[in-house]
C-alpha cells in the first residue's frame, strides 16, 4: 500500500516562533511517536534512518536525535548528494558532533539496484562533500561491517512490526534488502519516503524527482512490495519554507545551531 501526503506535517517558522516565545529551549519539531530506522536508517520508538548525508539530511538527522519520541537505533547511507563512501563518512561525523557514537552506521550500495554505476550525485547541491564546503576533518569511528541491507534485515527481525525505515535518498538499500529477504516487508511497520513528485514539477526535470530518479527501479521494488509506504513529496517539502527568521535563530544557541548554519550557508547562498 502506497500512500501519498499532501499536507505539511511541520510549519517550521511558527514553531520556531513558538519555542523562542516559550523559552531559549533548544528548538525542535514535534514529531508523531513511531518506531522509524533512517537510511541514513533510525528506531522513532524503534527507528532505523537511511541518508545521502547532506546539510538537508543532517538537520533531519538532529531533529531525531534531540525528539525524545525517537530512539535512534542506527544510519545506513546511500549515494545521492554525495557518493556512498562520503555519505558514511558524513554520518559518522554527525554522530560525533552530536554525542552519539553509540548509534551504528552501516555503509549502503555503492550501485543502483540493476548494478548501474553511472550515478546522479547532487554535489552541486550542499558542496562537493554534501556539508557546505567546510573540510571538516575525518571521523573518529567506522562503519560496522554489515551492509546496510542486511543492518535493515536484522533490525526488522530484532523488532518485528516495531520498526519504520525513514528513507531521506534513494530507495536501493531498502529494495535489497525485500529482494533479500521475503520477510522484511512483513517484519517492517512501515516506509516512510522522501521522494516524489505528487501534481508538481520534479526537481530534476519535469516528471522527476531526484531520490526516486536516483534509482527508479529500487523505487518500483519498494512501492510494489506491499509493505506500508508513505510517501511524502516535493508537494509536501515545497510548502515548507527556510525563512531568515529561521537561519537567524541558528546562531541563538539551540543545540547543533551553529553546525547546522554553517552547512546551510553554502545551500542558501545557491538560491
Amino acid at each position: 500500500m502506497v500512500r501519498e501526503c499532501y499536507i505539511p506535517y511541520l510549519h517550521l517558522e511558527m514553531h520556531f516562533l513558538k519555542c523562542a516565545n516559550e523559552s531559549s529551549r533548544s528548538i525542535r519539531a514535534q514529531v508523531d511517536r513511531v518506531k522509524v530506522e533512517f537510511e541514513l536508517e533510525v528506531k522513532i520508538s524503534n527507528s532505523l534512518a537511511r541518508e545521502s548525508a547532506s546539510s538537508n539530511d543532517a538537520m533531519a538527522i538532529f531533529l531525531a536525535l534531540q525528539s525524545p519520541e525517537v530512539e535512534v537505533i542506527g544510519l545506513t547511507t546511500i549515494y545521492g548528494n554525495v557518493y556512498t563512501t562520503l555519505a558514511t563518512r558524513n554520518a559518522l561525523h554527525l554522530l560525533e558532533i552530536a554525542g552519539r557514537t553509540d548509534i551504528p552506521v552501516a555503509e549502503g550500495s555503492h550501485v543502483t539496484i540493476t548494478k548501474g554505476t553511472k550515478l546522479r550525485i547532487a554535489d552541486f547541491v550542499h558542496g562537493t562533500d554534501g556539508l557546505g564546503n567546510q573540510n571538516f576533518p575525518p571521523p573518529k569511528g567506522k562503519p560496522i561491517e554489515l551492509s546496510a541491507a542486511d543492518f535493515l534485515i536484522q533490525q526488522a527481525s530484532c523488532y518485528p512490526g516495531k520498526v519504520t525505515v525513514v528513507a531521506l535518498g534513494p530507495l536501493t538499500n531498502i529494495a535489497l534488502a525485500i529482494q533479500s529477504d521475503p520477510h522484511f516487508v512483513k517484519n517492517i511497520q512501515q516506509i516512510v519516503v522522501l521522494g516524489g513528485a505528487f501534481a508538481v514539477n520534479g526537481n530534476v526535470n519535469p516528471a522527476a524527482e531526484a531520490n526516486i530518479f536516483g534509482d527508479p527501479d529500487a523505487a518500483d521494488v519498494v512501492f510494489t512490495s506491499g509493505a506500508d509506504v508513505l510517501a511524502v513529496g516535493i508537494n509536501v517539502t515545497h510548502q515548507v519554507f527556510f525563512t531568515g527568521i529561521l537561519f537567524c535563530f541558528l546562531s541563538c544557541g539551540i543545540n547543533f545551531g551553529e553546525f547546522v548554519r554553517q552547512v546551510v550557508l553554502h545551500w542558501i547562498s545557491r538560491c
